[in-house]
């Protein structure tokens, strides 16, 4: 397959994720503004609706990639995460030249995913459900989120080497189990940084809060950039490692 094509792939899968999926948590925050009776201190995600906010966002999520994975998985392989790209091709699953294409096209597609849920949904979008942007919650440490990102894009990576990168995986279960597996991981660790594991998901949140006039987030990007990186390549190495003969 084409490079362009496998990248236009990178790009609308990664379009619907950041749609669908931070679009599901600027949502829930502009139901809570909405709520009756009204949030008297005007706090969101995980205070009125408690776990179950998460549950749903981690189902969004859930839907959202393994839609993705079953329908461009042949075509790209479905990465639609800077992080996976790098884990893959420093376990020498990909080659080297097409790491910053791929890269730049889920860039592109978590920016038009964002640009066009404010599109769709209005400036509220924006103004309360802040893209669904991911930040540290209040209490949670820079290098606490860090590491909160890294164990759970771990976990991500191990799941996606032994059920779509392994040849010997039984076939017909990937979309599902990534899909899943995303649902829990923001279940659990949602409410300590958001839970991104995947640096082209933040990036289009924060890139259309600062342009059309949200709260600038971007200090906190790098938690979204080292934990994925270092969480996903960690166990694409330790898979390699376990799984040889």
């Amino acid at each position: 397959m084409a490079l362009f094509k496998r990248c236009l792939a990178e790009v609308v899968g990664t379009f619907i994720l950041v749609f669908f999926g931070p679009g599901a948590a600027a949502i829930t925050l502009m139901i809570a503004k909405g709520a009756t009776p009204p949030n008297p201190f005007n706090i969101g995600i995980g205070t009125l609706g408690g776990l179950g906010d998460w549950i749903a966002i981690g189902m969004a999520f859930a839907l959202a990639i393994s839609a993705v994975i079953y329908s461009l998985g042949r075509i790209s392989g479905a990465h639609i995460n800077p992080a996976v790209t790098i884990a893959l091709w420093a376990t020498k699953r990909f080659p080297s030249k097409e790491v910053v294409p791929y890269i730049f096209a889920q860039l592109i597609g978590a920016a038009l995913g964002s640009f066009l849920f404010v599109a769709c949904v209005g400036i509220e979008a924006i103004t309360v459900g802040g893209l669904g942007a991911t930040a540290p919650f209040p209490g949670i440490s820079y290098s606490q989120a860090i590491i909160a990102e890294a164990i759970g894009t771990f976990l991500l990576m191990l799941v996606i080497m032994g059920v779509a990168v392994d040849e010997k995986a039984p076939p017909g279960f990937a979309g599902i189990v990534i899909g899943l597996t995303v649902g829990g991981i923001i279940i659990t660790i949602g409410n300590i940084t958001g839970s991104s594991l995947n640096p082209a998901r933040t990036f289009g949140p924060y890139l259309g809060d600062s342009i059309i006039g949200g709260v600038n987030l971007w200090q906190y990007f790098p938690i979204y950039v080292i934990g994925p990186i270092i969480g996903a390549v960690f166990a694409a190495f330790l898979y390699d490692y376990l799984a040889s003969e």
